[in-house]
């Protein structure tokens, strides 16, 4: 089910302790926002507004590079009105569902959100509860007695609801009154709020020692996966070849429907290997006119596009292009230079490397040339 969501990432978080407002700390090398957005971007969301302070909004072009789909927003002086004011920004119809997430919880996945979609069949609103299991008691200094667990939960986010009722009951909440979180304002407004199964891994770090742990649990959300890509071109007429990005002076060209750059051709294909999403033929046939002679830098964009909208994130690259000539020695550093700026990452996590066949082969005829690439991309389990 398609769904729309509101991350709030618009307070301080003073008692993470000193540093950077906890939203946009750094979690498993990431800011903390870039993992709900990841998160609910992967588990269907068709828009995410994030909800930031007014002097946030570059760090959120930063801290969120790469990924689709979203938009920030500046928030209020209050939660719910920084919750307004995401509302505000969605797009979606009245019926249709939106999350509402606390940026502080990174740890939110697609079987979260389904849960709770899947309670809104049945209800104006959802939300994620755990049991409480500690002993409860009242009092200031001194006890002033226990109180009963029976009954009692812990809400979580994202909470879930229809689009147009919430907005409709935050119209009705009473001006001067801070809710506790959105389905007290369903609540408020008579709306009935069904409870699904929390998780503990849905946490809200508040204090320091939340952090430690979570960096701890960060690296065992996330896999590493390879992916493999070979290409092949012919040399025909023509003075220049493309590699790498690189435009080469040649006595030769290469044939192909594009630009027929062979290294970024099986770049794009490792990339699209390591997240099991077909190959470059796929993504852009060779009988599609739309690609006679397009730059290969946009096929390489798009597959990186389509890693960030799984939440991953590419590691590092290493291609081989298998040739006689031209020398790829001189071009090198400029050949890994632009890969680097194509994948979003720092050049010394971009390998590029040349050798030949003995003169063996097509390749060592000059028939034509040969490139392979591999890469590494992290994504969420």
């Amino acid at each position: 089910m398609s769904f729309s969501a509101v991350i709030v990432a618009a307070g301080d978080g003073l008692r993470a302790g000193p540093g950077e407002p906890k939203a946009w700390r750094d979690l498993g090398g990431r800011p903390m926002v870039r993992w709900s957005v990841e998160g609910l971007l992967a588990a269907g969301a068709r828009e995410v507004v994030v909800v930031v302070a007014r002097d946030r909004l570059t760090h959120a072009d930063e801290a969120l590079v790469g990924l689709d789909g979203w938009k920030a927003v500046t928030g209020g002086k209050t939660r719910a009105e920084s919750v307004q004011a995401g509302l505000a920004a969605i797009t979606a119809k009245a019926a249709q569902p939106v999350l509402i997430h606390d940026a502080a919880r990174p740890f939110v996945g697609r079987a979260h959100v389904d849960r709770l979609l899947a309670a809104l069949d049945l209800a104006d609103g959802a939300i994620p509860t755990l049991p409480v299991p500690d002993t409860l008691k009242r009092g200031e200094g001194l006890v002033d007695e226990t109180v009963s667990r029976d009954g009692l939960w812990r809400a979580q986010t994202p909470q879930a609801f229809r689009f147009g009722k919430l907005k409709a009951a935050y119209r009705r909440w009473p001006a001067g009154e801070e809710p506790t979180d959105d389905a007290s304002v369903m609540e408020r407004a008579g709306g009935h709020v069904a409870m699904v199964p929390g998780d503990p891994m849905l946490m809200k770090l508040t204090y320091p020692e939340d952090f430690m742990l979570a960096e701890q649990l960060s690296a065992g959300r996330r896999i590493v996966r390879m992916g493999q890509g070979i290409d092949a071109h012919r040399f025909g007429p023509g003075d220049v070849v493309w590699l790498c990005g690189i435009r080469i002076q040649h006595d030769l060209g290469l044939i192909g429907h594009s630009d027929a750059d062979c290294g970024l051709h099986a770049l794009t294909d490792a990339v699209l290997g390591a997240i099991a999403d077909g190959d470059i033929g796929e993504h852009f046939p060779p009988s599609d006119p739309r690609w006679k002679g397009a730059s290969s830098d946009r096929f390489l964009l798009h597959a990186v596009s389509r890693v960030a909208a799984r939440g991953g994130r590419i590691l590092n690259a290493d291609v081989t292009l298998i040739c006689e000539r031209p020398k790829v020695k001189p071009h090198r550093d400029a050949m890994r230079g632009r890969i680097a700026e194509l994948l979003g990452l720092p050049i010394d996590r971009v390998s590029v490397k040349a050798t030949t066949t003995e003169g063996m082969g097509f390749t060592g005829r000059e028939e034509g040339l040969m490139a392979q690439a591999v890469v590494a991309v992290e994504t969420p389990i």
